[in-house]
């Protein structure tokens, strides 16, 4: 396989899922953590490798360094590998993806923004999803039945419990506590102001097709996603937090032996359900909209990015990012009507951004 992302939380659970089923890793490709990139490429002996940073390359203890966006499209076109794990961050992730696609190849996606972006112009027949939620919708669907709605879960991010007139004054640290797990910067934030649960959806709505979305705060995070049936039965699915499950499904295609051990009820003892509300989560007031015109993925993607580059370098506060978000949201009514567009957009909303 092709391991865009090798040393971020996915990238390291797909390696361990490799390793476990014995498959061969053609391309490790990384960001700055060059002393666990030299690691990984001792241990599984990849052909080419890629790192963002040319200043980096004297680092790598390999033969065949490419660096950037071009070396990561160049290691996928001479690659011979059929399956791509696209685990990198942000609208980066997105013509590595196009490309893998253009080269034949399965993409086993965890970069939200591909779909989100760019999911109109992205052909889903050749992705298999890498969120618990996705895959959790997927399993579910595999018991083909009339459905009615299918729900995701969202942990509710750093601020479930803060009284809401805190909010405007929570810093950058404040929002990566996340009650739950540790995980990169960008989706530590997302989780707190419920874009990252804005951003599954989107991508549910490209991978399942029209239907009806929605999603709820479990504070346990051990239910990914439930669906609705025509019947009036609902069936969900609990496992416990670990990528190694879905991770195993998108690169094996069927899995016969334990990979998590089960969620013990008796032990959890309770669950506790919430709705999202738009008071703490303001970005929730476009939910419904943006799910019936989903080509706009892109200015809420754009914007968001761009907004927490200013959080990060504290020009605005944390509520301002979902502020700046609507704002773009309401400013960009056009979708995109081909991939050109798509960039152009992004570089527009951007633009836009910067000078709120």
């Amino acid at each position: 396989m092709i391991l865009l992302g090798s040393t971020g939380s996915i990238g390291v659970n797909a390696l361990h899922i490799a390793t476990r089923f014995h498959l061969h890793v053609d391309v490790l490709a990384a960001g700055r953590n060059i002393a666990l990139l030299n690691k990984q490429i001792q241990q599984y002996q990849p052909r080419m490798v890629v790192i963002s940073h040319e200043e980096d390359r004297h680092k790598v203890v390999h033969a065949d360094v490419l660096v950037g966006e071009a070396g990561i499209l160049e290691a996928i076109e001479r690659s011979d590998a059929k399956q791509v794990v696209n685990a990198i961050v942000g609208f980066a992730g997105l013509k590595p993806t196009l490309h893998a696609l253009a080269c034949g190849k399965t993409i086993a996606l965890a970069n939200k923004e591909s779909l989100v972006a760019g999911g109109s112009f992205v052909d889903t027949s050749k992705i298999r999803p890498i969120d618990s939620e996705h895959f959790g919708l997927w399993y579910l669907l595999q018991a083909s039945r009339p459905l009615r709605k299918m729900t995701i879960t969202a942990s509710g991010g750093a601020f479930r419990n803060w009284p809401i007139e805190r909010l405007q004054h929570a810093s950058l640290r404040d929002a990566l506590k996340h009650p739950n797990w540790s995980m990169g910067q960008k989706i530590t934030i997302d989780s707190a102001s419920m874009m990252n649960k804005l951003f599954e959806l989107l991508e549910a709505r490209w991978l399942f097709g029209v239907g009806e979305y929605d999603a709820i705060i479990e504070t346990r995070s051990l239910i990914h996603a439930l669906i609705d049936f025509q019947d009036g039965s609902t069936t969900a699915h609990f496992a416990h937090a670990s990528m190694q499950l879905p991770i195993a499904y998108a690169l094996c295609d069927r899995v016969d032996e334990t990979i998590l051990e089960p969620v013990d009820l008796v032990h959890v003892g309770s669950l506790e359900f919430r709705a999202i509300e738009t008071e703490r989560y303001p970005i929730w007031q476009i939910k419904e909209e943006i799910l019936k015109l989903p080509q706009l993925g892109v200015v809420v993607n754009a914007a968001n990015e761009a907004a927490i580059e200013k959080f990060v370098a504290k020009q605005i506060g944390f509520l301002e990012i979902s502020t700046q978000v609507l704002q773009a949201y309401a400013h960009f009514t056009t979708p995109p009507k081909n991939m050109d567009d798509v960039f152009l957009l992004d570089t527009e909303v951007r633009r836009y951004i910067a000078l709120l």
